[in-house]
């Protein structure tokens, strides 16, 4: 049978030249870090982390790849750092990722994931040694009207929040982009990851499911969750970013590849906020609850689903953690840090496992 779990190339990124966005983040940290150990060499450029603690801090990465604190909107010095690394691959993550601060600073939220994209797309057209680029976008970024049916990439774009309208109109600037300077013989290979809602071990960020949880069960404190009933396509971070990986490795030799791409789970792993925190409770082992029956906040979309059968046709590629083991697996993560274990203990483990799980997948398949 087909093979559908694969597993980066070693022989591919060893000293390739990649430059990531957004590095400090927890996308970018899990990337950065991701991408060291198969041997590339990285250089990062983002803000100072939000959150402490942090995923990048207690990785240490600025000291295993070369670390640059700046903002991708002031050009000049972003410029300067992009082409002294003279990248061959480029992960676009830096972001406004959250939608309820977009609300609050609608206008930070459009220059950053706007005009930030533009910036970068800008400075890849300039830049020789690109051969390719993944721009991570969202799965927000679909027109949403609450539908059942799950989003193809050919699907209209919209956005009824700042963050969503912001990631949908960076999927018009690439696409711009892509007909006016790349669709060319020798220029980059640029193609957009539209990801479901990730958890895992190193997320600190405010506004996110799991680690509001592990914020108020670790101090005794009641969870409060404003939408129970919304139902969003969960993944383990490693999921998507193994898509980005594998997207990356594809395009950069293959110009024809270069489009939008769905990454989520499983139809099996879509589920609403409460059946997510009740399997969270059962792994954290306690924790109080409460649910909002009358929330009166900003609009967030009650459902949402993306098909991912693109991303299986055309890359071959399929999730590695079904939801209880994404859940299990970040619970454990905080627990164990908790208890003593350094995050890059954990990081290996879990970038072990998942490995070694996609091994014996694979034997099963063939």
């Amino acid at each position: 049978m087909e093979e559908l779990v694969k597993s980066p190339s070693l022989s591919f990124w060893t000293e390739k030249r990649v430059l990531i966005t957004g590095h400090t983040g927890f996308k970018g940290s899990w990337l950065a870090y991701w991408l060291t150990k198969l041997g590339a060499n990285v250089t990062g450029i983002g803000l100072e982390p939000v959150n402490s603690p942090s995923l990048y801090s207690l990785l240490s990465l600025d000291k295993v790849i070369v670390s640059h604190i700046n903002d991708i909107l002031n050009y000049e010095k972003y410029s300067k750092i992009f082409r002294n690394s003279n990248p061959e691959i480029i992960f676009h993550l830096a972001a406004q990722p959250l939608v309820r601060e977009s609300y609050l600073q609608p206008v930070k939220t459009f220059s950053t994931n706007l005009m930030g994209t533009i910036n970068t797309l800008e400075l890849i057209r300039l830049t020789e040694s690109v051969r390719c680029a993944v721009i991570v976008t969202t799965d927000k970024v679909y027109e949403n009207n609450d539908s059942i049916y799950p989003f193809r990439e050919t699907d209209p774009l919209g956005g009824h929040d700042p963050y969503s309208a912001s990631k949908a109109t960076c999927e018009i600037a690439v696409n711009s982009f892509r007909k006016s300077f790349f669709d060319k013989n020798g220029t980059a290979s640029i193609a957009t990851a539209r990801a479901g809602n990730i958890i895992g071990g190193g997320d600190w960020s405010s506004d996110r499911l799991i680690p509001d949880a592990i914020r108020a069960w670790n101090s005794n404190s009641i969870l409060k969750i404003r939408y129970p009933n919304a139902t969003r396509p969960w993944q383990h971070v490693l999921d998507p970013l193994n898509g980005y990986i594998k997207l990356a490795e594809e395009i950069y030799s293959a110009k024809k590849l270069g489009s939008a791409y769905n990454f989520g789970p499983d139809t099996s792993s879509f589920a609403s906020v409460k059946d997510v925190i009740n399997k969270a409770k059962i792994a954290y082992g306690k924790g109080e609850v409460y649910y909002e029956s009358n929330y009166d906040g900003p609009y967030e979309a009650n459902t949402l689903s993306l098909d991912t059968s693109k991303t299986k046709k055309i890359l071959n590629l399929k999730p590695n953690w079904d939801l209880n083991s994404s859940i299990n697996k970040t619970i454990n993560w905080y627990k164990e840090l908790s208890n003593g274990v350094s995050a890059q203990k954990l990081c290996d483990i879990d970038l072990k496992d998942y490995k070694i799980e996609k091994n014996e997948k694979n034997e099963k398949l063939n």
